[in-house]
């Protein structure tokens, strides 16, 4: 097998980078602020459709992870912050694998 068609990986776009960047430190701060959310909303609008799916996933994934510890806040904050990434966050929560159920802000069964 020749090393040349053996894939290294994802390259993430710098405005990917800067969206993830910018929306974990809006996620760690736990506070809303005007100019996050005009950072946000701007580097959303620079991200291509497949990037759009990719953070949207990322994000169904935390959101998935905190409401199954009961937390409800970031389901909140996400829908303050954009609609449009509220929806495309539900709509990757469908894809996920297991076909989890878009239930964000409802606490998961932690057993059988």
């Amino acid at each position: 097998m020749s090393l040349d068609i053996i894939p290294t990986g994802i390259t993430l776009s710098p405005a990917y980078r800067q969206a993830q960047r910018t929306l974990a430190q809006w996620l760690e701060r736990g506070t809303d602020s005007r100019q996050v959310h005009f950072i946000e909303r701007t580097t959303w609008g620079l991200l291509d459709a497949v990037e759009h799916d990719r953070l949207a996933r990322w994000l169904a994934w935390l959101s998935l992870a905190a409401s199954s510890r009961g937390d409800t806040r970031l389901a909140t904050r996400i829908q303050r912050l954009d609609a449009a990434l509220d929806q495309a966050i539900t709509h990757a929560m469908h894809l996920l694998p297991g076909q989890f159920p878009a239930t964000r802000g409802r606490r998961l069964r932690l057993s059988a």
